[in-house]
């Protein structure tokens, strides 16, 4: 038996890691409960600025790239370059953030993202940007998403107690979106108000609040690090975590959707937006283009919302994957539109049920982790839910290139639609 295995026994029940029954979800819990810790309350707020000036950024170049470049293949990479660190390397930081200090690895990851906010201005601001610049910046820019996303989640143990979690980790993917809503129509004003070189130079100073707020947030307790040479972050470590992990049907199903809907669609599709927007027959608006972003930002907030309401969609493997089927049909409605108003709804609605399934599945999943696993399956989370967006480059972004941006979304959630519809119904054979 591996060593990963032994520690399971000796750890979790006799062989196996936790059932939901052991470890599962509470069935009664206050709303917002974790916002009731201070620390959380700060952590909630500050990471919610970081990912607006993150959505700032990504709403800035990417038009300036499309009316510089116009090139679908270009916005096809930026998803490829964005994604792929996860797929190789999410696994790793899962397991450095198990033996190492979050706080530190998140603040790393910002200065990061800070350098290409200043790198893509000064790029902008002397008209010297060619796509051999942006293909650099973009990659960069990915490893310092994939230093950031497990960190990020780990964090949140030791900012609140064992019995918030479940909101934490909710209301967490909640401020994500409200950074995302609030991005892209900062990032427009800021386009109007300052034009883009600006815009980016001044989106770097966004980041600070974080940067600094980390240097007051709580440590880890000392036994929460883990020691030893099983905290490897290989594939086979990736592997070896998730054949433990087969004991418990809800982890091992809620990574499979995950990386599925990663795989087929991701969120490709906001990298082709300045497109889609055009087709729809807003070229030169660049403010209606951020609206299309910000309406599937909206759409996430208001289902963060409602998930952390009390005794609303509660948590589970087939909700997730009923909700994430709808998800497609919205998409594939989205990509047919040809009104902008319809589109606009399209992505309010698709915001909504992305978040709601995607939320459950990362509830579900770093709940029921045991401790000693929480970093490396963590990883594993990411790497199929980020890491594999960056196959959904080719099936959206380069494939667009060739049949069209609309055709490619479209067939795209269709098999995603087809392949989630086949694991619902093992997981109801499975009851």
């Amino acid at each position: 038996m591996s060593k990963i295995a032994s520690e399971v026994e000796t750890t979790a029940a006799p062989g196996k890691i936790k059932a939901p029954a052991a470890q599962g979800l509470a069935p009664r819990e206050r709303s917002f409960a974790a916002l009731r810790r201070p620390a959380f309350r700060a952590y909630f707020l500050t990471m919610a600025v970081a990912m607006m000036a993150d959505n700032i950024e990504h709403v800035i170049s990417y038009w300036v790239m499309y009316e510089k470049f116009k090139s679908p293949t270009l916005a096809g990479f930026a998803v490829l370059s964005h994604w792929l660190p996860f797929l190789f390397f999410s696994v790793y930081v899962g397991a450095l953030a198990d033996r190492f200090d979050c706080r530190r690895m998140i603040q790393i990851a910002t200065l990061m993202f800070m350098g290409v906010s200043v790198g893509w201005g000064v790029l902008f601001l002397t008209d010297t940007i060619e796509i051999w610049h942006a293909a650099v910046l973009l990659v960069i820019h990915g490893f310092a998403g994939v230093l950031w996303g497990p960190p990020t989640q780990l964090l949140i143990h030791d900012l609140v107690k064992e019995e918030d979690l479940q909101s934490a980790i909710r209301l967490n993917s909640t401020s994500r979106s409200l950074g995302v809503l609030l991005g892209p129509a900062i990032g427009g004003g800021l386009m109007l108000l300052l034009g883009p070189p600006l815009g980016l130079l001044v989106n770097a100073l966004i980041y600070l609040p974080l940067l600094l707020w980390m240097f007051r947030a709580p440590p880890r307790r000392r036994d929460a690090y883990v020691k030893g040479r099983h905290t490897g972050g290989s594939f086979s470590s990736a592997f070896a975590a998730l054949r433990e992990a087969s004991a418990n049907p809800t982890i091992f199903s809620m990574i499979l959707l995950a990386g599925l809907s990663s795989f087929f669609v991701g969120n490709a599709f906001q990298a082709q937006m300045p497109e889609y927007a055009h087709d729809l027959g807003t070229e030169g608006a660049g403010y209606r283009y951020g609206m299309l972003l910000g309406a599937n930002a909206a759409g996430a907030f208001a289902g963060g919302l409602i998930l952390e309401s009390r005794g609303l969609l509660k948590a589970s493997p087939r909700t997730a994957i009923i909700i994430t089927i709808l998800w497609c049909v919205s998409v594939i409605a989205f990509a047919a539109s040809a009104n902008y108003a319809l589109a606009l709804g399209l992505m309010f609605v698709a915001g909504f049920l992305n978040l709601t399934s995607g939320a459950m599945s990362q509830t579900l999943v770093q709940m029921q982790s045991p401790p000693h696993l929480r970093g490396r399956l963590i990883g594993v989370y990411h790497m199929a839910l980020s890491g594999m967006r960056s196959f959904s480059g080719v099936t959206v972004g380069m494939l667009g290139g060739l049949i069209g941006v609309h055709w490619s979304l479209a067939l795209s959630a269709i098999v995603l639609m087809t392949a989630t519809s086949f694991l619902l119904a093992f997981t109801l054979k499975t009851k």
